[in-house]
């Protein structure tokens, strides 16, 4: 009986099925913002005294936002399954969605978040840049605002590390093409609001971070439930920014003083002690992940 040989993909070069991946994603995404611009402004123009604030509701955990990151999710999974198959020609699970054998890397990062966060809270509150002056609990906001965070873990995972840093490896050392995948991941967030160098460094290092189990593993499950976990307890939690969006929370947060320091509107991914602990992180996951895999998987 013949054993059926895998298909070579369709663009033999990873990093050209990358750069044409983003291409077309970029191109989708711009129609799917067109979409939902003229969505806002039919219901403007057709409910003005509904709209009042209408913009807002788009970075406030309203139905907007909701849609906006519904159509990312979808739009995500579409264009990665259809360059998955008939690019690459590789089966979708491969990008690193297998579950058995990863249950502990995915609690892990689970559990790594709100770890991370605890001590950067901690240190604010210490040193008197954090006080939590209410306790507002909402169970369905809650509940809205943790089913909107899993959509963009999710999607930005599948596209960041499961595509597109899958994809890389094959052109390039593991480390080239993390801090590859890093950089573009931080260039996805330069439209947030309140973006600046700070931030924008520390969304770099976390890329780093989230793909640091990948380039090891090549499993996406640590750094989807990574990056649920931080932006979960970072702000419907913690009461902070998320990357410069503001949501509702259970802890009514107020900070204090430097801005580099507490991170300010945009969050605690912009601060400054947000820097020092990703880094810290990552030195240790690398000797976690050394002395357990020895080498970074093969693509």
């Amino acid at each position: 009986m013949a054993i059926p040989t895998e298909k070579k993909p369709l663009i033999k070069a990873g990093w050209l099925r990358v750069l044409l991946f983003c291409v077309v994603g970029l191109l989708c995404t711009l129609v799917l913002a067109f979409g939902i611009g003229k969505l806002i402004d039919k219901l403007k123009k057709d409910s003005p005294a509904v709209t009042q604030g209408t913009e807002d509701q788009v970075f406030s955990g309203g139905g907007f936002l909701w849609l906006t990151v519904l159509g990312t999710l979808l739009l995500s999974l579409i264009v990665v399954f259809i360059f998955r198959k008939f690019i690459d020609r590789k089966p979708f699970v491969s990008l690193g969605l297998v579950t058995r054998g990863y249950g502990y890397d995915a609690l892990s990062g689970f559990f790594l978040a709100p770890t991370m966060l605890g001590a950067g809270a901690l240190i604010l509150f210490l040193t008197r840049h954090l006080d939590w002056t209410d306790i507002n609990l909402n169970g369905s906001e809650l509940f809205i605002e943790l089913g909107i965070l899993i959509m963009v873990a999710f999607s930005e995972e599948l596209v960041f590390r499961g595509y597109i840093l899958n994809n890389l490896m094959e052109s390039f050392n593991k480390w080239v093409a993390l801090g590859i995948s890093a950089a573009l991941f931080t260039i996805s967030h330069l439209d947030n609001p309140g973006i600046s160098i700070l931030p924008i460094a520390n969304i770099f290092f976390a890329g780093i971070l989230l793909g640091i189990n990948y380039i090891y593993t090549k499993n996406l499950w640590f750094a989807v439930l990574f990056h649920l976990g931080w932006n979960f307890f970072q702000g419907p939690i913690l009461g902070f920014g998320v990357s410069g969006l503001n949501l509702s929370s259970l802890l009514q947060t107020e900070l204090k003083g430097d801005l580099s320091i507490t991170g300010g509107d945009f969050g605690f991914e912009g601060s400054i002690i947000a820097t020092a602990l990703t880094f810290i992180t990552i030195v240790l996951l690398y000797l976690v992940y050394k002395k357990k895999y020895g080498t970074a998987v093969k693509a």
